[in-house]
């Protein structure tokens, strides 16, 4: 029903009789003849069809199986608040509005978890569904519901999942979402129920993007074929601890208790911890792992850009700090661009807390998930960054006969089938094997991964080839868990102790939490590191492949929940989480990963943050916001000053060169001297870095003739060969993330350092041989200079970072792979922004690839805990996922200028700020 219509009470929300059924086929019949016409769609259409699948917001609706009345009042945005009198009133009627606004998002997203996305789309997802078949994560979703959650959680999720179900009944697809309509051209695919395993089967793919190191651990393997074991050394310099601060920054491990306390100075012994050492993997098969990243690179993205880049900021200042004397929050989680966000804010409100009915919770939700994952009650607020622990481990196998090898004996695999439905095509039936330890052998579903292990290098005590081996997943979202508890005990937290009590039910994926509460004279803030973190045999880091055939590579345990670092009320009164190391290895036995994020945006945040204590001396919620859309390059203060030393002889270069004079080094949209610095930055990356990694980790069809490098002396020029990039343009290396910052950091005054060498071959990459940085640095700025005139003119007055650093939005089913009209209807943009890669307002971009954004602050917060109703909040799209609803893209100018919405919490400030009520009755 379109908005502003009232309902009567009695009125069901199903089929809206044969009028709206008339519409609907009109509306595809002049879809087709749009398409046989070769024109566009947008001149034809029927406003009225499209607003048919629009959710009613005022009136009321009844609902069976509601105990009593429920108010969803939204505000000038869309965005709802939901009042009730019991926990599964409320839950239900979350299911309700969720799929009022997002169902079409929701039913693709279950798609993908169970491995059924041939179901919608055909026979174009079948290889992706095949792999997600094999990871089983409804199988293991369902083994969380049948025997991990408890009583109260499936109370829940079963309200959630009726609630979906009411706004599905008697409705066709044409009724929920234009993209059905746009399905229906080639599938018959009509909705089904919704189940509560749904719902859980949704943290499995939020785990996946956040799973940890597993990518570095394939691209180091990767580059084994071109480079040696200093080079790729080089690439992956060990943290600065000395110069980037860690999370955790007061106590240590107490070996004598096997906790983690802020007051124990027990030295952090390794005995007994399951502390691992280096290992070297199998050259061979290192070398041969892009079968593997094939795979991945075609999944679909559920909250990230599969495993690359993802990252996020939180921070928490102590109420001794800030304006309000009460503490302030902020988190910005950075994940792929999506229409619509992954995110949808919402308020949970019992409207009277008590046993029977026990929410009073207002933040970002998932569509398709019950529950409030982060922002803040009425007593605590919390905010999440991804952590980057090493929970996946990848294992090279020895198939014998129908099992495989394992510490001298032959070990059945568990077997199980799985039926495949296509759309349009015939069913396809798979083979799924896993090792006793539940791990499956990825390698079933991909003939390159089957060519790993005929041709993987091992050493002497490796079993016999055979005919090759096979490639296993050991992953902790493989294992049953009870997160999905976690999420209702911290939406009803109320103090720091429940809070931790909370968070060490949530085991997948492992996040960065931060905390605060305004109890007590000045609040409290705290951090914690939750998590299913694995403990490994010595010999075993994580970082590479492990021959799967020896126990000793295998996973020993778990760290206890108890042994993980937190922090309570630090005295330096502030708490930085930005994927930096959690904490410093000389106060901790066990290893999280060798694989943080380099502490280029936590260090720029902890130094704003002192710079307003040491200077202002309070902080502001408005300072809070500022410090979010920070633009200031780090790298750019490094490398600028030498840039500006070089005598360039090209006027034309040198008139770009003089861009850089007096920069602050900010990235602002409008900056020419961002663009342009940016463009070299790009150009180092590639001269020095990109055109001598191996072929899969460059981009697609860029094709170079390349040497393999070596410290120990000159490339023998007969080696060069010419070779293709093979990766995505937005997942290739060297990305320019802060990992490449450190790299530069480590040699930036070696200027003779072999990585300013291009190999000296009569196939040289460019046109005069280069020896060192300087060199470098000049074709750099030379290459950059013309890339620009290519792109932004020669002109450099119109140059401006925004005109290259460009954010598309696009639907991620039909809005990138359906027809050209349907693209057109479903995606919006382009918005140029400011910021960029490790910049705190981290709008990044892959230098390898070129510069438009492919991930963001997907939302922004800031949480004031001395008056809730100040707070503020903003969303990267919308609350609807209807595509020409007023609140699709709503959201997003006001995001990419960095403003922030009021964020109402109260009864009262709800009140207010209402614009439609819509009542559900029972």
């Amino acid at each position: 029903m379109p908005p502003n219509t009232t309902a009567s009470s009695g009125q069901q929300p199903g089929k809206s009789g044969r009028k709206k059924g008339r519409k609907a086929r009109l509306f595809l019949i002049v879809l087709v003849l749009a398409i046989i016409g070769g024109i566009a769609f947008g001149a034809y259409w029927s406003i009225s069809t499209v607003r048919a699948s629009f959710p009613q917001t005022k009136g009321s609706i009844q609902l069976d199986g509601l105990s009593g009345p429920v108010d969803v009042k939204r505000d000038g945005n869309g965005i709802p608040q939901i009042y009730a009198s019991s926990d599964e009133d409320l839950f239900m009627a979350q299911g309700f509005v969720q799929a009022q606004d997002r169902f079409y998002e929701m039913d693709v997203r279950r798609h993908m978890t169970s491995g059924r996305l041939s179901e919608m789309f055909g026979q174009g997802q079948v290889e992706n569904d095949e792999f997600l078949r094999t990871l089983g994560w409804d199988r293991i979703a369902k083994k969380e519901y049948d025997t991990e959650l408890s009583a109260s959680t499936k109370k829940y999720l079963r309200a959630y999942a009726k609630g979906v179900n009411a706004y599905l009944n008697g409705k066709d697809g044409e009724d929920i979402s234009l993209e059905y309509a746009a399905l229906g051209f080639t599938n018959d695919y009509k909705p089904t129920e919704w189940t509560p395993v749904d719902s859980v089967a949704w943290l499995k793919a939020m785990a996946w993007d956040l799973r940890g190191n597993m990518q570095e651990e394939i691209d180091r393997s990767l580059m084994t074929s071109r480079l040696g074991p200093k080079q790729i050394a080089d690439l992956y310099p060990e943290y600065p601890y000395s110069r980037n601060k860690t999370i955790v920054q007061t106590g240590s491990y107490d070996s004598v208790t096997g906790t983690y306390s802020q007051t124990g100075t027990t030295s952090a012994s390794t005995a007994g911890t399951g502390l691992t050492g280096g290992t070297e993997a199998p050259a061979g098969f290192q070398s041969q792992l892009s079968g593997l990243y094939d795979v991945l690179d075609d999944l679909p993205t559920a909250v990230g850009v599969n495993g690359n880049g993802i990252g996020s900021n939180s921070w928490v200042v102590a109420g001794s700090h800030t304006i309000t004397g009460k503490p302030l929050l902020a988190n910005d989680p950075h994940l792929s661009a999506s229409l619509p966000s992954v995110w949808y804010q919402m308020g949970l409100h019992c409207t009277s807390v008590s046993a029977k009915c026990q929410y009073d919770v207002s933040g970002y939700t998932f569509a398709g998930m019950p529950g409030v994952v982060i922002g803040h009650n009425q007593d605590i607020a919390w905010g999440m960054t991804n952590s980057g622990v090493d929970v996946t481990d990848l294992y090279l196998e020895k198939i014998t006969g129908q099992g495989y090898e394992y510490d001298g004996k032959v070990l059945p695999f568990a077997i199980r089938k799985e039926t495949i439905k296509v759309a349009g095509g015939t069913a396809k039936t798979i083979v799924v094997r896993e090792t006793e330890d539940g791990m499956p052998l990825l390698s079933d579903r991909d003939d390159e991964l089957v060519k790993v292990g005929k041709k993987a290098t091992v050493d002497a005590g490796a079993p016999d080839r055979g005919d090759g081996y096979a490639i296993a997943l050991r992953w902790t979202a493989l294992d049953p868990g009870k997160s999905m508890d976690a999420v209702f005990e911290m939406d009803k937290a109320s103090n720091w102790t429940e809070f931790r009590k909370a968070a060490a039910s949530f085991e997948v994926p492992s996040q960065n939490l931060v905390y605060a509460d305004g109890a007590g004279a000045d609040g409290n803030i705290g951090y914690q590191l939750p998590g299913k973190i694995p403990t490994r045999a010595k010999g075993n880091d994580g970082s590479l492949p492990s021959p799967g055939w020896d126990s000793k590579y295998r996973w020993t345990g778990y760290i206890k929940q108890s042994a993980l670092p937190y922090e309570y009320n630090p005295k330096r009164g502030y708490i930085v989480t930005a994927n930096q190391a959690v904490v410093d290895p000389d106060k901790y036995p066990y290893t999280l990963t060798t694989d943080w994020g380099y502490g280029t945006r936590s260090q720029r945040i902890n130094d704003l943050i002192e710079s307003k204590i040491n200077g202002v001396g309070k902080i502001s919620t408005d300072d809070m916001r500022q410090m979010q859309l920070d633009n200031s390059s780090e790298i750019a203060k490094l490398i600028v000053p030498k840039l500006l030393k070089i005598d360039v002889p090209d006027k034309d270069v040198r008139q770009a060169q003089k861009l850089l004079e007096g920069w602050d080094y900010t990235q602002d949209a409008d900056s020419a001297a961002a663009a342009y610095f940016n463009a070299t930055w790009r150009n180092i990356l590639k001269l020095a870095f990109g055109n001598k990694l191996p072929k899969e980790l460059r981009v697609k069809g860029q094709c170079l003739w390349v040497d393999r490098i070596d410290t120990t002396g000159p490339a023998d020029e007969d080696q060069s060969v010419r070779e293709c990039g093979q990766r995505d343009a937005d997942q290739a290396q060297p990305d320019g993330g802060d990992r490449w910052f450190e790299v530069v950091r480590k040699i930036i005054d070696d200027e003779n350092n072999d990585w300013w060498k291009s190999p000296k071959t009569r196939k040289t990459l460019t046109e005069n041989p280069i020896d060192t940085r300087d060199e470098l640095f000049g074709q750099a700025m030379t290459d950059a200079r013309w890339e620009l005139t290519a792109k932004l003119g020669k002109d450099i007055d119109t140059w401006s970072w925004g005109r290259l650093h460009r954010l598309f939005l696009k639907n991620q089913t039909l809005g990138t792979e359906g027809p050209r009209f349907i693209q057109y209807m479903l995606n919006r943009g382009p918005w140029k922004l400011s910021g960029g890669e490790a910049t705190v307002n981290a709008t990044g971009w892959n230098a390898a690839g070129g510069y438009g954004v492919v991930w963001v602050p997907s939302m922004r917060m800031v949480v004031n805990l001395g008056d809730l109703d100040k707070s503020k909040w903003i969303n990267l799209s919308g609350a609807s996922g209807h595509a020409y609803s007023a609140h699709y893209t709503d959201q997003t100018d006001l995001w990419a200028k960095g403003e922030l919405l009021p964020w109402a919490f109260s009864d009262k400030a709800v009140d207010k700020n209402t614009s439609d009520t819509l009542v559900l009755k029972p």
